[in-house]
């Protein structure tokens, strides 16, 4: 210290420089990243298994039967109606079952892949396709939200909205 340099100066300068970190700061930081990062993996991976509950059958057709169902009669959460087989190795049924969602009406024809050993059939081609994907469409949704504010990865959290909503914007103007 200068002996002109009054005390007070002195002691105003060392407030002013920045204190260490302290180490249970950096351990609540890397906790709240582990933490934030493990939630945003637990919801994508939840979208995924959503999804993985129907896309197989829409997306591997291969060997499956495919056809084309008439829907004649709609109650509650499912339409119903008669399947016209259109694969080599389907056989027709008098009566299959579809899941009723804001696309699917009464009188209409769309065309259906059957799950193996029931008479449950999922819409295929690019509207089921892209149907069968939409939980994981919300999960990116969801999971942009968590990395933006829990992790502070903006462009990351912009490039999961931007992915989620493509996704579902896409299966709503295909269905």
């Amino acid at each position: 210290m200068i002996p002109a340099m009054p005390a007070t100066a002195a002691k105003s300068r060392r407030a002013a420089r920045p204190a260490a970190r302290p180490a249970s700061a950096a351990a609540l930081r890397f906790g709240r990243l582990a933490v934030m990062g493990a939630v945003a993996v637990v919801i994508l991976v939840a979208g995924v298994w959503g999804s993985w509950r129907t896309a197989p059958y829409v997306m591997l057709t291969k060997g499956r039967e495919k056809g084309t169902v008439e829907v004649t009669s709609c109650s509650g959460e499912i339409c119903s109606g008669p399947f016209t087989p259109v694969s080599q190795g389907a056989r027709a049924r008098g009566k299959v079952v579809l899941e009723k969602t804001v696309a699917v009406r009464k009188g209409r024809t769309y065309t259906v892949v059957v799950k193996p050993g029931t008479d449950e059939v999922l819409r295929s081609g690019p509207a089921g396709v892209l149907y069968s994907w939409v939980p994981l469409g919300g999960a990116l949704l969801l999971a942009s939200v968590v990395v933006a504010g829990g992790l502070r990865r903006t462009r990351m959290a912009w490039v999961l909205a931007g992915s989620g909503f493509a996704l579902l914007t896409a299966a709503f103007v295909t269905i």
